[in-house]
């Protein structure tokens, strides 16, 4: 069974929506936590929109589980991970007008700066996964500069708009899942997971981890936090 973490960015969304100090994420960490979440993931943006260096650093004292710290590869950012030392880091595209990562990481095209990044956090005993695209070339590169993980970009199987799309966009992902593990890489999965198609992800022998945040968080207005995490994971089991 694929473990959960749970991203918390959107607890910190509805905080700055008021630019006041509650919702605070530090507290969803630990109710998804106690829910039986396996982890907890948060994305330190260069723009700090949402989740601020500050949570980070508290998370880092607070998270029993283990903390996977979404980040762009900027300087500013490699050094603070380097420095609060999460559990692992998951390098992602960052684009200041997007609403969220809409893409996976082009490891093929900036290899070199992304081998250094990998090469200096890992110099601190933090593991690193790459997200990108469900895509042999991706793949087989990640695996290629040395990164520990790496995590399938699900949403276009998760935006599709007819059966025939899902299909083949899910025939991509358990195509990926495999080939990473053939290449001895962790195999993490998200973006665009949901209540309505997380089983069949879930059911990818080959995938290790779930990170699902939005629609737990979405959820989590209706029934509270620890009814959403627990409802997932009840979705998620074999």
């Amino acid at each position: 069974m694929a473990r959960l973490m749970v991203n918390i960015d959107h607890v910190a969304t509805l905080r700055e929506a008021r630019g006041i100090y509650y919702p605070d994420p530090i507290y969803a960490a630990g109710i998804a936590e106690m829910a039986g979440a396996s982890g907890i993931i948060v994305h330190l943006r260069e723009d700090r929109r949402h989740i601020k260096d500050r949570d980070v650093r508290i998370l880092r004292d607070v998270v029993k589980t283990k903390l996977n710290l979404e980040m762009a590869a900027a300087p500013e950012i490699v050094k603070l991970a380097c420095d609060v030392k999460p559990d692992m880091i998951t390098l992602v595209p960052e684009k200041r007008q997007e609403l969220t990562t809409e893409g996976g990481l082009d490891v093929v095209k900036f290899a070199d700066k992304v081998r250094k990044v990998i090469e200096q956090v890992k110099g601190k005993g933090i593991q690193v996964s790459l997200f990108v695209d469900p895509e042999e070339a991706q793949i087989a590169m990640s695996h290629k500069i040395h990164a520990d993980m790496i995590e399938i970009h699900t949403g276009a199987f998760g935006d599709a708009r007819s059966e025939k799309a899902r299909q083949g966009e899910f025939k991509k992902v358990i195509s990926s899942a495999i080939l990473g593990k053939e290449l001895g890489l962790g195999v993490n999965a998200g973006h665009g997971l949901h209540y309505h198609n997380v089983q069949v992800v879930a059911a990818i022998k080959e995938i290790d981890e779930l990170s699902i945040g939005h629609s737990i968080i979405a959820r989590a207005v209706f029934v509270g936090l620890d009814r959403a995490v627990r409802d997932m994971l009840e979705l998620m089991r074999p």
